[in-house]
């Protein structure tokens, strides 16, 4: 029989997933909003509830880089951090991808400093989208602990065998309760089985991992890592499926539409804000307005060929970010948006509008006010990519 919700903590909820994954390490060092997490698998392993290592560490370099070496001898690992602790891990998350080692992050989503923030937005991951790890973006608590054992999943496929981030909104997310259905230990062995490489370091059957590589043979590494992350675009959809049929829960594999078929002006987003802009697509449409919704759960691999078909029908596009690329005046989804519908023979107007920066809120209303921007752009009205809601005082 299947439990019922629980009131919990999304830290606690996500800290469950990766117990009942069963991961051999843990290593992990606390940096606000992801504390928790690792505060819960801790005390999982100090009351006996896990048979895993945990390692404690002195910096989340020093956990990413135990984690490496534990993963190359055939352990299942897990580690979590956010924000700062991230862009200290930069160097070693592509020794990670390039050794193609399957640990599984979740990257609890925080602002960068300076100035210092502790507040949700997502330039930290955006910041990784060129080191090689598989990011999937969650909507709620559910699908953030959902997504750790299919991301084990998907990593540990003898096709991909890449590092993968679960991103989830800072404090939103990780500090909400909410109701639950904690994953349950049963369906999750028979979802996720052990892990069994086929190759680990083993002083029986001596090899190298992250050797030395000239220019003669540098480059096919690079195009190996990037024939992995397309096997991945092909199985997160069938992984996505596969949890459903046992768990019975499904957010979409690659991409999701809400009121999309016949949505004229479809909004593209990622990640918590998702629960906002259905609300008020629901509110607009039960006014007659034809607006839609195409949530972006997969931002690397990008789904370029579900994105064209999904958005097929919309006479404007308009991209939500909680990022900029300085200098672009651009967040990455609408870089990455106009990108995959150039030479496509459908022209159609993106506009891309940068928010939520350092947790500033998203209310309905700046929705709405984006939204009446595209219906300029919907009559011929030329309208830039902007900072949403910018304080003139402060600007």
């Amino acid at each position: 029989m299947r439990k019922s919700m629980v009131v919990v903590e999304g830290s606690y909820a996500v800290a469950h997933a990766v117990k009942v994954c069963k991961p051999n390490v843990i290593s992990a060092y606390p940096i606000t909003p992801q504390t928790h997490i690792v505060e819960d698998l801790s005390q999982f392993a100090a009351d006996g509830e896990m048979n895993c290592e945990y390692m404690n560490v002195e910096s989340e370099f020093s956990a990413i880089s135990a984690l490496i070496g534990a993963s190359a001898t055939g352990a299942r690992t897990y580690t979590s951090t956010t924000s700062q602790g991230l862009a200290l891990m930069h160097e070693a998350l592509f020794n990670a991808s390039g050794m193609r080692l399957p640990i599984v992050m979740t990257v609890v989503n925080r602002a960068l400093s300076a100035p210092i923030n502790i507040w949700n937005d997502q330039q930290d991951s955006i910041s990784q989208r060129d080191t090689g790890w598989i990011q999937l973006y969650a909507e709620d608590v559910q699908e953030s602990a959902d997504m750790v054992p299919q991301l084990f999943k998907l990593s540990e496929d003898p096709d991909v065998l890449l590092p993968s981030m679960a991103c989830m909104d800072g404090f939103i997310l990780s500090h909400v309760y909410e109701p639950v259905i904690l994953l349950e230990q049963g369906l999750t062995d028979e979802y996720l089985p052990p892990y069994s490489p086929e190759f680990m370091l083993d002083p029986k059957n001596p090899m190298s991992f992250g050797a030395f590589a000239d220019p003669s043979t540098y480059t096919e590494f690079r195009y190996k890592q990037e024939k992995a992350m397309g096997e991945a675009l092909k199985k997160i959809e069938e992984i996505a499926n596969e949890f459903k049929d046992i768990y019975g829960r499904y957010y979409g594999g690659l991409i999701e539409g809400y009121a999309l078929d016949d949505a004229e002006i479809v909004i593209m987003a990622m990640g918590s804000v998702i629960g906002t802009i259905k609300d008020t697509i629901d509110e607009l449409r039960h006014d007659g307005e034809s607006v839609g919704l195409l949530k972006v759960r997969s931002f690397r691999p990008f789904p370029a060929d579900a994105i064209r078909a999904a958005l097929k029908n919309a006479k404007v596009i308009v991209t939500l970010d909680k990022n900029i690329s300085i200098g672009k005046n651009e967040g990455a989804l609408c870089t990455e948006v106009k990108a995959c519908l150039h030479n496509t023979d459908t022209r159609v107007p993106v506009i891309g509008f940068m928010l939520g920066h350092g947790g500033r809120d998203i209310p309905m209303s700046t929705i709405k006010k984006i939204i009446n921007k595209a219906k300029l752009v919907e009559k011929g009205i030329f309208v830039e990519s902007e900072f949403a809601d910018l304080r003139e005082d402060l600007a």
